[in-house]
């Protein structure tokens, strides 16, 4: 297999992009899905804005360098990849920020109903940031009883597109249909699928979105997250979180707030210059690769390594057509967070969903064959040898 894997390394037209990150020597990094890694032009980004912006330019770059500007011009750059117009997204606070801002937007365009529906394990906190709206019933249905689930009650549908643990894909344009249909507003969760899968918002008529800047976007920990609001709704919705970069004139100092026009109402307190800085800086990586390109690449990487992994006895949960999936497998495992410390002891980094997931990313920005033939024969001599039974892979660290 490994010969097979330079063969097609050697032909692939986006390998040299592997060369734009920071990799350490010696790690597969299978997890580029929970944390992207260091793009190489990200570390002269953020010196440039500390060293110059702001060790220099002090307040006056916020005009200067434009900050004032950084959420709308970073979520015009994240627009193509998503299938948006650049004025419908904004790069701004948290996934979860953002989806207590449009569960209680989409509540605002329909104000008469008070049930959001989604499904049993969805992320969590897409299912807390529901639970904690006031007055609102959550309703969950499972995957094949979605459509039967939505009626004229639903305020609200919303789904993760890619599933985080499995990488099932839902029907973006199916069950958007569907949900208005009976008058419901979208909401879609895009952090598994912003930079990795086909997205196209606009061409399946939603109506709202989330997604994530540090898993795909390579943004750094903690990177902004990124909000859409389809240009339909721009004169109506209405956000709770009305802090004063929402206002239509901030530096007015009003004491009456009065929402900005279009999706910059969806902003609150001051952006996060720095971290947006290097959030842009992974995001125009991604947009000169290419979505498709990525996606390409995405799906042969993972059916490369389902060839590698043919002869193991390995229990796969995630969708054996690459094209109802995200960039990533899944495997079920008794011994699963065992399984991946293994792993990660050899320099093989994936991770572990609770409870017995064995989860492992193909981010396709700088991963090669080899790598993934590389993977397949160390997941191979560790179930072989069983050294994931020993003591010191069983301690659960605080994050997993």
């Amino acid at each position: 297999m490994l010969d097979r894997a330079r063969e097609r390394d050697a032909t692939d037209a986006i390998a040299h992009f592997r060369d734009r990150f920071d990799l350490p020597e010696g790690v597969i990094y299978l997890d580029g899905n929970s944390l992207g890694p260091l793009p190489r032009a990200t570390r002269e980004r953020l010196r440039t804005v500390i060293d110059g912006e702001w060790g220099e330019g002090l307040i006056r770059s916020w005009n200067d360098a434009d900050w004032i500007g950084m959420p709308q011009r970073v979520g015009a750059r994240i627009a193509p990849l998503i299938g948006t117009q650049p004025h419908e997204v904004i790069a701004c606070d948290s996934v979860s920020i953002n989806l207590a801002k449009l569960i209680g937007a989409a509540l605002s365009l329909n104000p008469d109903r008070k049930v959001v529906l989604s499904e049993p394990g969805n992320f969590p906190t897409d299912l807390y940031m529901i639970q904690g709206q006031p007055g609102v019933e959550q309703r969950l249905a499972q995957r094949d009883k979605m459509i039967e689930a939505l009626d004229e009650s639903v305020a609200l549908l919303l789904l993760t597109h890619v599933h985080y643990k499995t990488g099932e894909m839902f029907d973006m344009a199916a069950l958007t249909k569907a949900a208005h249909d009976v008058g419901a507003i979208v909401l879609w969760d895009l952090s598994h699928s912003g930079g990795a899968v086909p997205v196209d918002l606009n061409g399946a008529g939603a109506d709202l979105a989330v997604g994530c800047g540090y898993k795909y976007l390579n943004g750094g920990p903690g990177a902004p997250a990124y909000a859409f609001v389809a240009e339909r709704h721009h004169g109506t919705f209405t956000q709770p979180l009305t802090g004063w970069f929402g206002h239509a004139k901030p530096f007015a100092f009003s004491d009456q707030y009065e929402p900005a026009p279009g999706v910059t109402r969806l902003l609150a307190g001051t952006p996060p210059v720095l971290a947006m800085a290097a959030l842009e800086s992974g995001v125009e990586l991604i947009a000169e690769i290419g979505m498709d390109a990525l996606v390409a690449k995405s799906r042969a990487l993972s059916e490369f390594f389902l060839e590698c992994v043919a002869d193991l006895d390995l229990d796969l949960v995630s969708p054996r057509d690459p094209a109802h999936r995200g960039s990533q497998l899944s495997f079920r495992h008794d011994n699963a967070y065992a399984l991946s410390q293994a792993l990660i002891a050899r320099g093989v980094i994936g991770d572990f969903r609770d409870p017995d997931i064995l989860r492992l990313g193909f981010a396709p920005a700088y991963l090669r064959f080899e790598d993934i033939a590389e993977a397949a024969r160390h997941l191979a001599e560790v179930l072989e040898t069983g050294e994931w039974q020993e003591p010191r892979f069983q301690e659960r660290a605080a994050v997993t």
